[in-house]
C-alpha cells in the first residue's frame, strides 16, 4: 500500500509572475532620475505660474497707479490747479462731498458776475466712489459708460484731456437753483483706482 503524497499548494508569498506586485497587478517600473527631474520641473513651473501671474498683475497695476499719480500732479501744476483740499465752505457751497481718503486731490475755482465754478479731481476707491455719489444724492448706477460729461470749455479751463483710449463714464447731477449743477466724469481704466473729475457750477 502506497502512502498518499500530499499535494503542495503554492505559497502565498510566492511571486505571481514577473513584473507583478502582491495583488497580481503589473508593478510600475521605478522612476529614473530624468523622470524625477522633469516632474519636479513641471511642478515648479506650475507653482510659479499660479503665483507669479497674479503678483505680476498687481505690481503692474500699482506701478501704473503710482505713475498716474505723478502725472496728475504735473498736470495740475501746469493747468494752474491747487494741489490740496478745497475749504469746507467751498465743498458745501458747490455740493462736493469729496471722500476723506481721496488722493492726488487738486482743485480750481472761477468766479464772475454770472457763474461760479469749482473744478476738482482726485483718485479714490470703488467703495468711496459709491459713498461720494450717494452723499451727493445719486449713485454709481447713474453713471453712463462712454460718457464724458465735462464740457469742452471746462476742459480747456483746467487742461483736462479725456482721451478715447480710457474707460470713461459720467453723469450730470442737476439740482434746482440755487443749488449747483455738478458734471461728473469718472476714469475707470484701472477698476480699483477710479479717478473722479467734477465741475460744479453755481449761479449767484
Amino acid at each position: 500500500m502506497t502512502s498518499a503524497i500530499p499535494r503542495q499548494t503554492p505559497s502565498q508569498d510566492a511571486p505571481h509572475g514577473p513584473g507583478r506586485d502582491g495583488r497580481g497587478k503589473k508593478a510600475k517600473p521605478p522612476e529614473t532620475r530624468r523622470h524625477v527631474i522633469v516632474r519636479r520641473t513641471l511642478t515648479l513651473a506650475i507653482i510659479v505660474l499660479l503665483i507669479g501671474i497674479p503678483a505680476g498683475y498687481l505690481l503692474v497695476s500699482a506701478e501704473q497707479s503710482r505713475e498716474g499719480g505723478v502725472n496728475k500732479e504735473r498736470e495740475a501744476a501746469n493747468a494752474g490747479l491747487t494741489v490740496g483740499w478745497p475749504s469746507q465752505v467751498q465743498r458745501r457751497i458747490y455740493h462736493l462731498p469729496i471722500p476723506l481718503m481721496a488722493q492726488n486731490l487738486a482743485y480750481y475755482e472761477t468766479n464772475n458776475w454770472k457763474t461760479n465754478r469749482l473744478y476738482a479731481r482726485w483718485a479714490t476707491t470703488p467703495a468711496d466712489l459709491d459713498t461720494f455719489l450717494k452723499d451727493m444724492g445719486t449713485s454709481t448706477a447713474a453713471l453712463k459708460e462712454g460718457e464724458v460729461t465735462i464740457k469742452p470749455h471746462d476742459r480747456a479751463t483746467v487742461g483736462w484731456v479725456f482721451t478715447p483710449r480710457r474707460k470713461w463714464s459720467g453723469l450730470v447731477y442737476a439740482q434746482q437753483k440755487p443749488l449747483p449743477t455738478v458734471d461728473i466724469t469718472v476714469d475707470r481704466t484701472i477698476p480699483q483706482r477710479p479717478w473722479v473729475y467734477a465741475v460744479s457750477t453755481a449761479t449767484p
